[in-house]
């Protein structure tokens, strides 16, 4: 697992600072990766922004710019089907990224 990967009864989370660009959850990331949910917090709204990637697949826009300072937890319940999950802040968002990663 990643240096900032933490396991708690089988669920993992990891902590993403902000500025990350598609930073990898887990130690090496696989297919078949569980993502349960993130909780994003945006503390700038003009840079807020936070999507997710499955491995070679495009971004998906969580928290766009301009989204209003808060702290937001995303349900998700997605498996990975072609690698690593990896998630990318702004400069003004950070998140914690919880689930089953490898």
């Amino acid at each position: 697992m990643a240096s900032n990967t933490k396991e708690y009864y089988g669920v993992s989370y990891e902590t993403v600072a902000a500025s990350q660009s598609t930073q990898a959850l887990g130690g090496t990331g696989k297919v078949g990766d569980l993502f349960e949910s993130i909780i994003i917090s945006v503390a700038t709204a003009a840079t807020g922004t936070v999507s997710i990637k499955d491995g070679a697949d495009s971004a998906i826009v969580l928290t766009a710019a301009n989204t209003p300072i808060g702290v937001y937890r995303v349900e998700l319940g997605i498996k990975s089907r072609t690698g690593a999950w990896q998630v990318t802040t702004g400069a003004g968002a950070t998140a914690i990224a919880i689930g089953r990663f490898s």
